[in-house]
């Protein structure tokens, strides 16, 4: 059945400008990380994708790791541009990485020139396209100067093979470095993709100031816990979820009585906003003007919906987020 978009696709979503640009990213991306490989269900994949680009969800984010197996996301949302979304390619924001092992060899990984100008082809093949919006370096090289790294993308852009440029997984200190070397090549940092939920707050103490500072925008990933901060595994670890899976990052080593008790705890102040626990964590990390965009990941259109719900309860009080605050030690 061929796909039309809603008229309506734009009524609800909340649209944020990211840093300094002229670029707007909805408050709510989806990203292929999980449930969008080789190895799943193609038909629930396209669900999901049509289902969110009608919610208004604009924005799509990748790396070329993404599967399993590597680089079979990016194949998935390839499919998906030639059957369902080449008619609405200029209304999308498609993203992706590099620097993660990708292929054999000294030139199969991490942040070099060769690396970089190589994974972005390979991506754009697999894509079916001419250009990406936004390309990241997905993580720092410990043996690559950060100078080549930044020049490496500044090339990319004047080569027009991506018409933004961002960075994942970089500290506070390596972000400020690269974001000034980026400034000097004349192609400006539009945004940096760092993990950040209720979990993991290490952005508040440092990144954030920095990225501020020089108008970066931010989109969190992770921002819940891989699942954790979810209604999910209250009960126990359900077939189909994320942690009973062999391929996956959250392990049910991961679900410890202590966290637990933080997550029912946390669901407790959820119920009483009259929200799921995923829309809370989800409202809560949106509470801060620089964080642009959320970015989730999903194995169903329920989940999917049940997200963007969020964004109809973005105010806290003052009791609650102290209370949130204790709660998180």
């Amino acid at each position: 059945m061929d796909y039309l978009a809603s008229d309506n696709r734009y009524n609800d979503m909340v649209y944020r400008r990211c840093g300094n640009s002229g670029i707007s990213l909805p408050a709510i991306s989806l990203g292929l990380w999980h449930n969008f490989g080789a190895v799943d269900d193609f038909d629930n994949s396209q669900k999901i994708l049509r289902r969110a680009f009608d919610l208004g969800i604009t924005h799509f984010d990748l790396a070329n790791n993404y599967g399993p197996p590597v680089g079979s996301a990016e194949e998935t949302l390839g499919r998906m541009l030639e059957k369902d979304f080449r008619p609405y390619r200029d209304e999308m924001i498609i993203s992706t990485k590099a620097g993660y092992l990708m292929w054999s060899g000294p030139y199969g990984e991490w942040a070099s020139k060769k690396h970089l100008v190589a994974s972005l082809n390979q991506s754009l093949k697999r894509f079916k396209l001419d250009y990406v919006d936004i390309f990241y370096s997905h993580r720092p090289d410990p043996n690559t100067p950060l100078e080549e790294t930044m020049m490496a993308l500044d090339l990319l852009v004047r080569q027009g093979k991506t018409l933004y440029i961002g960075i994942s997984n970089y500290s506070a200190e390596q972000t400020e470095k690269a974001v000034l070397i980026l400034k000097s090549l004349g192609t400006p940092c539009l945004i940096h993709q760092p993990r950040y939920s209720m979990f993991d707050r290490w952005v508040e103490k440092e990144l954030f100031e920095v990225l501020e500072h020089n108008s970066v925008g931010s989109i969190a990933f992770s921002p819940l816990a891989q699942g954790l901060l979810t209604d999910r595994y209250l009960k126990g670890i359900p077939d189909g979820s994320r942690a009973s899976k062999a391929h996956g990052f959250l392990c049910p080593k991961h679900i410890t009585d202590e966290i637990m008790g933080k997550v029912e705890a946390l669901n407790a102040i959820a119920q009483s906003r009259n929200q799921s626990l995923a829309q809370m964590a989800i409202a809560w990390l949106l509470r801060d003007s620089r964080v642009t965009s959320v970015l989730i990941g999903v194995s169903t259109q329920a989940q999917l919906e049940n997200s963007v719900k969020s964004l109809s309860n973005l105010r806290f009080s003052a009791d609650e987020l102290i209370t949130i605050d204790k709660i998180l030690g």
